[in-house]
């Protein structure tokens, strides 16, 4: 049923998706021509009209690219923002490449002269103004109703929770979060009656395991959550039996808790079920997508930066001896090593004596060109390099030395799942404030958001993110 429910609200987002996208490109038509001169003259609407079904189509298709359609709990506006923001430029991108490969390679000369499928690029502009306006609106019209129909209680479905423990208090949580399901947790049934079990957010302890059929009928129960720990499923299959009886819908939660840091996947291995811990949503075309962004940025930001990377190497080999730059090893993607590019900040052989020591904001060692780069965070300039060599990304979990690798990793077990995407320049961390020699606890929990959560969109607010906020940090 949750998964119906989702199916049916997706479908309504893709379907009104469309709608927008064509309203929006026939919109900016008319703004275009009607507000603005058009020294070439008015081109019939006919033009623009076939490119509707087009762009109905692309704009849903982009939105998926950027994850728009994974239904998230606790997805805030300005994150909804950010993903219609993304995913309307590229579908934008998407179009303005696509017609001027048709116009190149398939249509006739003719047509070329005279003018088909030659969009005006102030039409795209203000598309993709009025697309981002009104499919975020759309959005929050949606968010609005369905937060005001479940709060008012209506259509919602009744859930029981076998399992009062650590795991069906999980399942409570996630439903209570998750309101747009239109889901009410009615209680739990457990043998373990204890205290602590009775009202737990509001719910109460209606009985145990073997009281399931009565509890079903006297609640009307619509759903039943197992989520009975490791050493009592052997009790899971007369809840099962009992929630056949009554025709209700049954779900098993596996208890797996523990093993699972990020999201898990469910998998087929001919006909059986496999459940694949840890999964995340960095692959296939997204890795590729991903890629792509960051080798166009890196790219371009080494050729415009170029001026300035060459001033810092002439400044720092006329003022210390030793390299301009400084090469270290770092623990990247699947825990493979690679040689990550700084500009040199400390004096030469600066590590002989004290060894792998974490840096510090006024370290003895750091020349006074150093201390200047690594305030202004210049000294990483020369990590573009590595993102356009495909050794790192624009934003990422920092990269760490495997020295210390090798002693987070048994203290912390989730701390190589850090490593299931490339390392960056930024970071969720980093823009949270939690970077240098501040709590790894902590960016370890932060690091795991960003690779759970990625989208293209994520990427942008915390590469913004970084600028803002290091201007701000650097402004006195």
């Amino acid at each position: 049923m949750m998964r119906r429910y989702n199916r049916l609200l997706v479908a309504f987002y893709v379907v009104s998706d469309a709608v927008l996208a064509a309203a929006s490109f026939a919109l900016a038509y008319w703004v275009r021509f009607a507000a603005l001169p058009a020294p070439k003259g008015i081109p019939p609407f006919d033009e623009y009209l076939d490119m509707l079904p087009f762009v109905a189509l692309l704009v849903p298709a982009a939105f998926h690219i950027q994850g728009i359609y994974r239904l998230r709990r606790g997805r805030s506006r300005v994150d909804d923002f950010f993903a219609v923001f993304v995913g309307t430029t590229l579908a934008v991108v998407l179009s303005v490449g696509g017609t001027l490969y048709y116009r190149t390679y398939f249509l006739p000369d003719d047509l070329k002269d005279a003018g088909a499928y030659e969009i005006s690029q102030w039409v795209w502009a203000f598309f993709l103004l009025t697309n981002i306006a009104l499919t975020y609106l759309s959005r929050e019209v949606v968010r609005e109703a369905l937060e005001r129909r479940w709060k008012a209680g209506i259509g919602l479905k009744r859930v029981l929770v076998a399992g009062a423990g650590d795991l069906g208090r999980m399942v409570a949580d996630k439903v209570l979060q998750h309101r747009e399901l239109g889901f009410k947790v009615v209680g739990f049934i457990d043998d373990r009656a204890s205290g602590d079990h009775i009202g737990y957010r509001g719910l109460p302890f209606l009985g145990t395991l073997a009281d399931a059929n009565d509890i079903i009928r006297s609640e009307r129960i619509d759903h039943v959550y197992v989520a009975l720990p490791l050493e009592e499923h052997v009790k899971m299959l007369g809840v099962v039996e009992a929630t056949n009886r009554e025709g209700v819908d049954v779900h098993v939660v596996p208890d797996l808790l523990q093993f699972i840091a990020l999201r898990a996947r469910l998998e087929n291995l001919d006909g059986v079920p496999i459940i694949s811990l840890n999964d995340v949503p960095l692959r296939g075309f997204n890795s590729v997508l991903k890629r792509a962004i960051d080798a166009a940025i890196s790219g371009a930001a080494l050729l415009l930066l170029s001026p300035l990377i060459a001033l810092i190497a002439f400044i720092i080999k006329r003022t210390s001896r030793g390299p301009v730059f400084y090469t270290q090893e770092r623990m990247g993607l699947d825990g493979k090593a690679f040689r990550v590019f700084k500009f040199r900040s400390m004096y030469e052989g600066a590590e002989d004596d004290s060894g792998p020591v974490w840096a510090r904001d006024d370290d003895p060692r750091c020349t006074p060109m150093g201390r200047w780069l690594r305030k202004v965070d210049f000294d990483e300039l020369p990590q573009l390099w590595n993102v356009f060599r495909g050794d790192m990304s624009l934003v990422g979990p920092r990269p760490e030395r495997p020295y210390f690798v090798e002693q987070f990793k048994h203290r912390f077990p989730q701390y190589m799942l850090r490593h299931k995407v490339k390392a960056g320049i930024t970071g969720w961390a980093q823009v949270n404030g939690w970077r240098g020699n501040t709590s790894l606890e902590k960016r370890i929990e932060y690091d795991l958001y960003y690779i759970e959560n990625w989208s293209v969109g994520l990427d942008i607010k915390i590469l913004w993110l970084t600028l803002v906020r290091g201007l701000h940090r650097h402004a006195f």
